[in-house]
């Protein structure tokens, strides 16, 4: 009777997720008029040309586009995937409140902090013409929809819950994580993502890179900072969108395994002073948060464990 209750308890869970994600809706295809048009355009080419785009090349400082973590859906365009990381219904949440924050931020605040994290570099100036950009982008991609600020989390009212149950659930996983786990993770990653990723890490043609620094010094993927340094996000966003077009289809534990793997390896620390522009060039800032650091080691013992341990013989700093 109890294993009864146990599984139709987690049939029931699947099928809310499965409603949730079947429930986001297609992207719009028609383009604004005019002005409005034509920024919506250029947030576009923004998401799929981060580090290369002229209006933003300088702001970022690794080798990643918004589209590496904010993935294509079958209109080719960044962000209207189905899976955690949808743009679609971002806008109708804000503004929203941030914890990391600890205030409400709004739609430019939350685009451009990723700036600092995901992409290792600068955070962009607010209503200039690239954040308006972006800004005007994702909001296109929620037209029509009807607004749910959120009082919790600034993400898409389609990930919020997700985010929420995932982070629960793969946080109490990866606490147990052991040697072991990282070598299964490391047998799964060669096996289901090296091939996109490459077995050292840094990308295979226009796939992204996940760790490391190229032959120039430079990192090549998102800091320590970011939410796909956390083992518990990692996880969720992984399981949810890998292998690419066959999300969903990773055990739970398979998922973090992964998610051990890949953080455990070389990632820049973070430091948010050194992520700000000047004052007098930047503004206001909109977080109550000025002194934040992170490292690989920190964002391990977050969850109980010791880096070096995980690893086993391989000791990194």
């Amino acid at each position: 009777m109890k294993r009864t209750l146990i599984l139709g308890t987690m049939g029931a869970a699947l099928c809310a997720m499965s409603l949730q994600a079947a429930e986001i809706p297609a992207a719009p295809q028609t383009y604004p008029e005019g002005e409005v048009g034509r920024l919506v355009k250029l947030g576009e080419a923004i998401m799929n040309e981060t580090n290369t785009h002229p209006l933003t090349k300088d702001l970022v400082g690794d080798n990643l586009q918004c589209k590496s973590c904010h993935l294509k859906g079958a209109d080719g365009k960044p962000g209207t995937g189905k899976g955690i990381g949808t743009f679609i219904g971002t806008a109708t949440a804000f503004p929203a409140y941030s914890k990391r924050e600890k205030t409400v931020q709004t739609l430019q605040d939350r685009i451009n902090n990723c700036f600092m994290r995901s992409m290792n570099g600068k955070r962009p100036i607010i209503d200039t013409e690239a954040s308006i950009a972006m800004a005007a982008y994702v909001t296109w991609l929620s037209q029509g929809l009807p607004m749910k600020m959120d009082t919790k989390r600034p993400c898409s009212p389609y990930n919020s819950s997700r985010w929420a149950q995932n982070q629960k659930k793969f946080g109490a996983i990866q606490k147990k994580a052991t040697h072991a786990n990282y070598l299964n993770g490391k047998k799964l990653f060669e096996t289901k993502c090296a091939s996109c990723h490459g077995k050292n890490g840094a990308g295979v043609g226009t796939f992204p890179p996940l760790w490391g620094k190229g032959k120039d010094g430079k990192w090549l993927a998102y800091n320590t900072g970011a939410g796909m340094s956390k083992l518990n996000k990692a996880a969720a966003w992984i399981q949810s969108n890998m292998p690419l077009g066959q999300g969903g289809t990773l055990s739970d534990q398979e998922a973090a395994d992964i998610a051990l793997y890949v953080d455990a390896q070389p990632h820049a620390d973070f430091d948010l002073k050194a992520h700000l522009l000047p004052k007098e060039q930047m503004g206001y800032y909109n977080s109550k948060v000025l002194d934040e650091h992170h490292s690989v080691r920190s964002n391990f013992k977050a969850f109980g464990l010791d880096v070096d341990a995980i690893r086993g013989d391989h000791v990194i700093p």
